[in-house]
């Protein structure tokens, strides 16, 4: 008897192999649109900087160091612009694995991903402006030149930070469609809901005032709340 299993193993790799190679051509088409922008995208993440400390300045200590922050701001829009590509790649992977049911929220449950962490990016360019200017503020009497690199770092990190916590509700909707979570389990963890989203506001806030805290958890919150309220009257569960 034949056994096909390693065959069945070598076939998923290579569909695999060729979902990633799609992802990172999406990637790379997206990271050259960026570059193309570079100027602008640079006036963009800069613009924070410049309302939060007017008299202070970016500084390159490098040879290459600009040509390394022109490559971050590339990869940063590349991934932006070929997320729905990358996970319409990852959900054409495991789409033969799901049940019919599974099947049917997997579109919606993507265009949200999108969606939600474009709009988590874009929240959190609002709020970076206040984080920067209470670190720069803690020091008022040392002089603010920062390093080009560890700026467009930090602020990228930022960003990417508010973009993944705009995604958590997907996942509650996902676990919920597969069956692990409840809405009654999501109403009886409100509590923890509250307190988890006011600690994970606070770590991927740097200021410490009450105001950009609650204007972070508030969204994160209501998120939980319209998940719940889906889970219950969409899923029925």
């Amino acid at each position: 008897m034949t056994d096909d299993r390693p065959q069945s193993i070598l076939s998923h790799l290579e569909e695999l192999r060729w979902r990633l190679l799609k992802a990172f051509i999406a990637v790379l088409i997206g990271g050259l649109i960026a570059f193309i922008f570079a100027n602008d995208l640079r006036g963009l993440l800069e613009a924070p900087f410049r309302a939060a400390a007017p008299d202070a300045d970016l500084q390159s200590l490098a040879v290459a160091e600009k040509w390394g922050v022109l490559m971050r701001v590339g990869l940063f829009g590349g991934v932006i612009l070929a997320s729905p590509v990358i996970l319409y790649q990852l959900w054409a992977f495991i789409n033969p694995a799901l049940t019919s049911r599974e099947r049917k929220w997997a579109i919606p449950i993507v265009a949200a991903m999108v969606t939600l962490f474009t709009a988590g990016v874009a929240f959190g360019y609002w709020a970076f402006p206040r984080g920067l200017q209470f670190l720069l503020g803690v020091f008022p009497d040392v002089e603010n030149n920062l390093r080009l690199g560890d700026y467009y770092s930090f602020a990228l990190r930022f960003l990417f930070a508010f973009g993944l916590a705009f995604l958590y509700p997907v996942f509650l909707f996902a676990a919920a469609a597969a069956g692990l979570i409840s809405s009654e389990k999501l109403a009886s963890g409100r509590r923890w809901a509250v307190l988890i989203v006011v600690a994970g506001a606070a770590a991927i806030t740097p200021s410490g005032d009450a105001f950009t805290l609650l204007v972070l958890s508030a969204p994160l919150y209501l998120m939980y709340e319209i998940t719940y309220w889906l889970v219950r009257l969409v899923l029925k569960k």
